[in-house]
């Protein structure tokens, strides 16, 4: 299943419900994501520009993003971004799909 990994931050509403009831919401995460179909590799605070970092396995992207949409959508999210990850062991086969289409890519201007 592809990877992906969603970077969090949280709106006021969603920390202030964090420090009225703090709990580890690992589990909340990871029962999203299974009926989605999916499971969760790992769920981490942060320190930075984001608040959490959450790393799923999933069918597909369209799961990553309905995912985040219905987070977003309680109001306790401010900032959702999803990236697609690839394994370093899988991405020479995407650089050698690459090396055959270069010869093909016209660039603009010429």
């Amino acid at each position: 299943m592809p990877l992906f990994i969603s970077y969090v931050s949280y709106s006021n509403a969603g920390i202030k419900g964090m420090v009225d009831k703090p709990a580890d919401r690992t589990a909340v995460i990871g029962a999203m994501v299974e009926k989605a179909g999916g499971r969760l590799q790992g769920a981490f605070m942060t320190t930075g520009q984001h608040d959490a970092l959450i790393v799923t396995e999933l069918p597909d992207g369209a799961d990553a993003v309905a995912i985040g949409m219905a987070a977003a959508a309680s109001g306790a999210i401010a900032k959702i971004e999803t990236v697609r990850a690839w394994k370093m062991s899988d991405f020479p086969t995407i650089a050698e799909k690459a090396a055959k289409l270069a010869a093909s890519y016209v660039p603009p201007g010429k």
